[in-house]
């Protein structure tokens, strides 16, 4: 068993989609270490084969493993040597797609990134609003956001409101659930009790967030396990008694967070279509 190994991604795009479905693979080795690069926007037969000696010269040896996604089959084809563990992302599988539709792919790069005028629109506008709205400012303008999250400090509802704006196109806010209001649970907030259907809980363990506060006023009270586990118990005796959904941030990425945080309240995964 190999204790680790070189990881290429290798992409005419942005590399995002390749690399998040090499990473999805590859953490189901943990007793690997993966020492990862990504090439994006390799367009030309030069570029690939300047690439190709990199790796070589800093990998051959150990058959380094190289995921890529180029719909240019004279490109995919450099990378498909002997000497490095290939793996085509889209060469099949689109070949497989073309045969079962009965009709020919674009093969375009990137084609799915594109948006129209009224799709990006939309985006900026989640994004401006996701920061105009974040750690519990502008409440009064709480009735055009589409998720409000609620939160102790330091539970990740920033990170998680501005992906769901970002990538998934929603009107999202964060509200911090400060200990002058965790210590009086049993009410909500004046400015969320209007928009309770929106409102999603997030919590952690008492000793993650601790971790989390603990590297920002390292020996401090904020940071004490036993302060953490009282936020987050009264915060969860909060969500609980105004039936506010709960989603645990611990031992999760943005994107799950995100992901669940959708469909607790009952929203699509995807609100902006990236397609044209």
């Amino acid at each position: 068993m190999w204790n680790s190994k070189d990881v290429y991604y290798i992409s005419d795009s942005t590399g995002i989609l390749v690399t998040n479905l090499g990473q999805a693979l590859t953490c189901q080795f943990p007793e690997i270490n993966f020492i990862e690069e990504s090439y994006p926007f390799v367009r030309t037969i030069a570029q690939a084969r300047t690439i190709l000696k990199e790796i070589l010269q800093r990998s051959a040896a150990r058959r380094p493993l190289v995921f890529i996604s180029v719909m240019d089959p004279r490109i995919r084809q450099i990378f498909d040597t002997p000497e490095v563990e290939f793996f085509d992302i889209f060469g099949s599988l689109l070949d497989g797609l073309e045969e079962s539709l009965e009709t020919k792919a674009l093969r375009e790069p990137g084609f799915s990134h594109h948006t129209d005028n009224n799709g990006m629109s939309k985006r900026v506008e989640a994004i401006n609003y996701c920061l105009d709205h974040d750690d519990g400012t502008k409440t009064s303008e709480y009735n055009e956001a589409e998720i409000i999250i609620l939160g102790v400090s330091r539970a990740g509802k920033t990170p998680v409101s501005v992906y769901l704006a970002t990538q998934m196109g929603y009107m999202s806010a964060n509200f911090p659930l400060t200990v002058e209001y965790i210590q009086q649970y049993n009410k909500l907030p004046t400015a969320l009790r209007s928009v309770r259907k929106k409102l999603v809980g997030l919590t952690t363990s008492p000793k993650f967030l601790s971790s989390v506060r603990e590297k920002r006023y390292p020996g401090s009270n904020y940071a004490s396990l036993s302060t953490c586990k009282e936020e987050i118990q009264q915060a969860e005796a909060l969500y609980h008694r105004h039936h506010i959904p709960i989603v645990s941030s611990q031992g999760k990425s943005i994107e799950e967070i995100a992901t669940q945080i959708c469909q607790v309240i009952d929203l699509p995964k995807k609100k902006v279509s990236l397609r044209p």
